[in-house]
Order: structure tokens, then C-alpha cells, then sequence
């Protein structure tokens, strides 16, 4: 396009490209920082779950006896380890919430953006 004063502007469809091709990275980084919250989680979920069924069997070896009540140490500590993955477990899962919002948004704006576009085509604009 070509101005008064005698400097172009650039289309609105490159323009466009432009900004689609900023958004699909951002999209690809949201999902890849998505995945990475799932792994994490997923191995927290399989510890915590590891932890608790010693912690479980531990205590119920030290009730028949078969198990020295100086055991007691080690439930202690485990029952920590189960806070901590639970703490844990639940921060990842609000930020697994963050990024799904996040995402959302982003496809919001995109859909917005070629409607917008759309709708400078069909009044002549684009």
C-alpha cells in the first residue's frame, strides 16, 4: 500500500500471517509447558500412591506386631512425603488449570482476529 508521503505500509493479510504465525508458537508453547505439568504430576500421583500403600502396609505390620513399633520414624516421615506430593499435586493442577485459561484465551483471540478479518474483507477493506 502505497501512502501520501510516500512510505508503504504493509498488507493487512501479511500483517495477519504475522500475527498467526506469533500465536501458533505461544499455542505451541502452552501446550508443551502443558505436557510438561502432566508428567510431573502423573509421576507425583504414582510416588504418593507408592508411598501411601507402604505407609499403609508399614502400619499395619507394626499393629499384628510383625513390624517394630521404632518404625514409627519412617511413618512419620512418609506421612510428610504424602503432604508434600499432595501440596504439590494440587499446585500443578491449578497451573494445569492456568495454562488450559491461558490457552483458551489465546484461542479467543485468534478466532476474534479472522473474524475481525473477515468482516474487513467482506466490507471491502482487505
Amino acid at each position: 500500500m502505497a501512502s501520501i508521503f510516500g512510505f508503504r505500509s504493509r498488507e493487512p493479510a501479511r500483517d495477519r500471517q504475522t500475527d498467526l504465525q506469533r500465536f501458533d508458537r505461544l499455542a505451541k508453547l502452552f501446550d508443551q509447558i502443558s505436557a510438561e505439568i502432566e508428567a510431573e504430576k502423573a509421576g507425583l500421583e504414582n510416588r504418593y500412591r507408592s508411598t501411601a500403600a507402604n505407609a499403609a502396609f508399614l502400619v499395619e505390620a507394626m499393629e499384628n506386631g510383625s513390624a517394630s513399633t521404632d518404625k514409627s520414624s519412617d511413618v512419620s516421615a512418609m506421612t510428610g512425603a504424602i503432604l508434600n506430593y499432595e501440596r504439590r499435586i494440587a499446585e500443578l493442577a491449578r497451573q494445569k488449570g492456568l495454562m488450559k485459561d491461558l490457552r483458551h484465551s489465546l484461542d479467543a483471540i485468534v478466532e476474534d482476529g479472522a473474524q475481525a478479518a473477515g468482516l474487513a474483507k467482506s466490507a471491502g477493506r482487505g
